[in-house]
């Protein structure tokens, strides 16, 4: 029998013993991650730093305060979402008590991303040992410092009978996934979201996915320039662009293109000085393959703006912008590759239409 089919099975038995079932349970284990959080935060910083440089900034308010925040609340509110949600009766049900009870799936299993290595994982297994699940959290191998981290550190803190931390690359994860689980959450691309739910479906396992997509930002000429310009960059370069919330094209008209380009130049160079690759507010691509794919998707358009990359930093820079015309040029672009598979209707205005990477 496998290390991850003994982890399964040990946790199953914990799930069917009935251990996290009381209330004062669930907010012992809580309280251990905002210990975790606490008194790892330094580690934390250092390992999100050596995987992608993150800045320490945003390392802090997204794997670390956003999480405490999610945790405060869930403490706050546990004893009133443990209630019996009691309902009103009808004709068929007047001599019954009639209520709604909130139950624990089972055991529940967590697949991470690399983007935000610990929120990512942090608050879906607030919510599972909120209401009363075993948790096997699997992180993204692909940050190897933070994997690491969690995976020596996070068992020091939580009831290692009913939660686990399982260290997988892709065969291991298919491995893994042959197991019944109760619940799944995963976050990350759609193609491995389709192999998550064919395995889940086997089992008739329900599934969260948190998938990426396309997000456009579209600004009309009413604008205010500058806000507009401050509030996309910061958007779209926060954790160097990877982020599956972060703007990654403009739908605009051509009287504002023209004036958002240098809004978005001044913006660039008020968060990042003058030399942005030197800045120590902009983290870095994760990996060489992330870094190959967005070098090819860049060489098909044309940059507006900067343009600078550095194979050795894995460093994009935050001011590479490709801007195209609408809406014939599509016929003559990369689309499927760059936006993925879009409706588009043959009757839009004319305009035009840039696209961040």
């Amino acid at each position: 029998v496998s290390c991850m089919q003994q982890c399964w099975h040990r946790l199953r038995a914990a799930w069917l013993s009935g251990k996290t079932r009381p209330m004062e349970y669930r907010v012992a284990q809580l309280e251990a991650l905002g210990r975790f959080l606490d008194e790892k935060k330094q580690d934390i910083l250092e390992a999100t730093a050596l995987d992608m440089r993150k800045p320490s900034f945003e390392a802090y308010f997204s794997e670390i305060l956003l999480c405490k925040n999610e945790l405060n609340d869930t403490l706050n509110n546990l004893s009133h979402w443990m209630k019996d949600e009691h309902m009103e009766k009808n004709l068929v049900t007047q001599l019954d008590s009639v209520f709604i009870r909130k139950d624990p799936y089972g055991v529940v299993l967590i697949i991470a991303p690399w983007n935000y290595p610990i929120h990512l994982f942090l608050v879906p297994l607030i919510g599972a040992i909120a209401a009363g699940n075993c948790v096997i959290v699997k992180p993204s191998e692909t940050t190897k410092n933070t994997e690491r981290l969690v995976a020596e550190a996070l068992p020091c803190y939580l009831d290692n009978d009913c939660f686990a931390v399982v260290t997988a690359g892709v065969e291991e994860t298919t491995k893994l996934l042959e197991n019944k689980f109760d619940y799944i959450f995963f976050t990350g691309t759609p193609s491995v979201g389709r192999i998550i739910m064919t395995a889940a479906a086997k089992h008739l396992t329900p599934v969260t996915l948190e998938l990426g997509g396309k997000n456009p930002c579209y600004v009309s000429d009413n604008c205010e320039v500058q806000n507009v310009a401050r509030r996309v960059a910061w958007g779209r370069f926060f954790n160097a662009g990877q982020t599956c919330m972060a703007p990654d094209y403009i739908l605009c008209s051509v009287e504002m293109q023209e004036k958002l380009m240098p809004a978005l130049r001044e913006a660039i160079t008020e968060f990042y000085g003058s030399n942005p690759q030197e800045s120590p507010d902009f983290a870095r691509i994760v990996g060489d393959k992330q870094f190959r794919r967005i070098r090819t998707l860049l060489s098909s358009g044309r940059v507006a703006i900067g343009g600078q990359m550095d194979e050795q930093e894995r460093y994009i820079g935050e001011d590479t912008w490709m801007w195209v015309g609408m809406w014939g040029a599509r016929k003559h672009w990369p689309w499927e590759r760059v936006m993925g598979k879009q409706r588009w209707c043959e009757s839009e205005p004319q305009g035009s239409f840039c696209i961040n990477l």
